[in-house]
């Protein structure tokens, strides 16, 4: 029998699913028995876009600073394709959070640049 807390996170994993994630079990955090529906690195990825979205009207993080956070993630994840370095749920979600902040934080650029020109051409005021 399916109880409602097995029906959420059904759901749940299907959300995780259709953002892309790839959710295998030995690369996620589990509470009481239930798999989160995202990975490790992307739980840290999800995370960190909040913050990124909060920290940008606050306080501005350079671009050339997004970037070099967004490269954590990526030699995080390289190490453990090329097979030179296993990594850890622990480092997935702390190098996730790392570069989705970098990520997010230019991704929050671009659509500032987008909204400042269609306000520049008189799309909206």
């Amino acid at each position: 029998i399916m109880t409602r807390a097995d029906k959420r996170w059904l759901k749940a994993m299907k959300a995780g699913e259709i953002l892309g994630c790839h959710q295998m079990p030995e690369r996620s955090f589990f509470i009481r028995h239930y798999q989160f529906p995202v990975c490790a690195r992307c739980t840290g990825v999800l995370l960190s876009a909040v913050v990124a979205l909060i920290l940008f009207f606050h306080k501005k993080i350079p671009v050339s600073l997004c970037l070099a956070l967004s490269s954590v993630m990526l030699v995080d994840w390289s190490l453990q394709y090329l097979e030179i370095l296993e990594s850890t749920n622990t480092r997935r979600l702390l190098t996730g959070f790392i570069g989705g902040l970098g990520y997010s934080t230019l991704h929050l650029y671009f659509y500032q640049f987008v909204f400042q020109k269609i306000k520049e051409l008189g799309v909206i005021k």
